[in-house]
């Protein structure tokens, strides 16, 4: 019995082995075309420097590009912190668990079961002695992989395991930067306010001015009004200046695991954030991306399902063993007891299952083109999200340059209007129209700064930075 006990074990593993070389084939990537994925690359050519690389900006590690020390701070206390990164590594731990049971799966499972009885005759003139019996068995079953589909679970959940873990990385790429965009678009908020005060006190000395020249030259009522209602417009938006402020510290301050509250924060003009990229795109870059990565973990997990599903459709092996020390087998088994063992083998072929096999063989490939079609919707994303960040850069620096020239301009024609209105050759119009084109001019010169800045950001982002 145990010689051809082990003869089925030998069997067993021998056939496991041949399962495991190639009854089924591994994963294997998709043909993909990635090219033209990036639109109009060519046209920043003359702002980006060509001879850095993109494929390299998203490996930088976030500290190289976000180099002022309290946005480093800000980021460090996020990545401790932040509910949304903690949930992803609790989602790794679970993942995790889940492969070491797949791979348990191809070991035998063992049971121990002790159990003891005693009995007695107890009825008419005759009394037996009380009788003792125990059984103390280890039972051991195996379920032999025949055709792969212990192997086929156990790839799922590797592939599942690596996608958990891109999420996480997806997630601590998206705190990153969402703490960098924050803290530049506080940076940018205070730089408007301050132009809204300076301009709010150049409206009050307008306002003063007219008060004046109405005083000493009978100028109209209508003037004085008209600085009043300027400078209290000013007033209003620095008012509604302070309220984006405050909500854009919550928002941070949520990001960061905090309660809301102020946040310490340097200047914008004294950012510094790299400015050399190329412009080259292939299917490896975008694949850097976690969420992308994630996104084809996800479709190798259903491809390695449809194997599983195929599988269901083939027998299957198991072999239990029972070992046990005994005296409850009457004469055969002597007091206080012997080992005893026993072999079963078993073959199961599925014949009719209610179609329940055919249709999991199905959904299985349903599935698994919903995957393939998720990723390559991933791809065209990263494609497009990398453009966006680069032309936003690329707008943004020529904007960066009118608007310099603008506000340049508009500050000679305030100082001028204000000139001419003292000595009677200007309308009073004339200079709020002008304070007004200069403040806004200002305030879109702040902007596109900083979307410049965060252009930058994007593209550290589109790029799966952070790792």
């Amino acid at each position: 019995m145990v010689r051809g006990a082990a003869r089925l074990l030998t069997l067993a593993f021998f056939t496991t082995a041949l399962t495991g070389c190639g009854l089924y084939k591994k994963y294997e990537r998709p043909e993909v075309n990635v090219n033209g994925i990036v639109r109009d690359t060519a046209s920043i050519d003359a702002v980006l420097n060509a001879s850095a690389d993109t494929t390299n900006f998203g490996d930088v590690a976030w500290q190289q590009v976000f180099t002022d020390p309290q946005l480093q701070a800000l980021i460090r206390q996020a990545l401790e912190h932040n509910y949304d990164l903690l949930n992803a590594a609790e989602n790794v731990k679970m993942a995790e668990a889940q492969l070491s049971t797949a791979r348990l799966a191809f070991l035998p499972s063992f049971v121990f079961t002790p159990s003891g009885t005693l009995s007695k005759v107890l009825s008419g003139d005759y009394k037996s002695d009380w009788s003792k019996t125990y059984q103390l068995p280890v039972t051991a079953s195996w379920n032999v992989d025949l055709f792969g589909n212990l192997l086929s679970q156990n790839r799922s959940a590797k592939v599942a395991l690596i996608a958990t873990q891109d999420y996480q990385q997806a997630v601590r790429s998206r705190i990153i930067c969402g703490v960098a965009n924050c803290y530049y678009t506080l940076l940018m908020l205070d730089r408007q306010l301050q132009l809204i005060g300076e301009m709010k006190q150049l409206t009050h000395d307008t306002w003063d001015m007219m008060k004046l020249q109405k005083e000493l030259r009978g100028a109209r009522e209508t003037s004085v009004v008209a600085a009043q209602s300027a400078y209290l417009s000013i007033q209003s938006q620095e008012i509604d200046m302070q309220r984006q402020i405050r909500e854009t510290e919550n928002t941070l301050s949520l990001l960061l695991g905090k309660a809301a509250g102020s946040i310490q924060r340097g200047r914008l003009e004294d950012q510094q954030l790299p400015v050399d990229f190329a412009t080259g795109v292939n299917l490896a870059l975008l694949s850097n991306r976690p969420d992308v990565h994630a996104a084809e973990m996800t479709m190798a997990e259903c491809f390695y399902d449809v194997e599983t599903a195929r599988s269901r459709f083939y027998p299957s092996l198991s072999i239990s063993a029972t070992g046990a020390f005994t005296n409850s087998l009457g004469s055969i088994v002597a007091n206080p007891g012997q080992w005893i063992a026993n072999f079963v083998a078993g073959l199961t072929q599925p014949l009719f299952q209610n179609g329940k096999i055919v249709a999991g063989l199905k959904v299985a490939k349903a599935q698994y083109q919903q995957a393939y079609n998720q990723w390559e919707y991933s791809l065209l994303s990263a494609g497009s999200e990398i453009s966006n960040a680069l032309v936003l850069y690329n707008s943004s620096q020529q904007k960066s340059i009118v608007d310099r020239e603008n506000v340049e301009v508009l500050q000679k024609s305030v100082d001028y209007t204000q000139q001419l209105f003292k000595m009677g050759s200007s309308s009073y119009l004339e200079v709020i129209t002008a304070q007004q084109n200069l403040l806004n001019a200002q305030l879109t010169q702040v902007a596109d700064d900083f979307n410049k800045i965060q252009a930058v950001v994007n593209l550290y982002s589109a790029l799966g930075g952070g790792r």
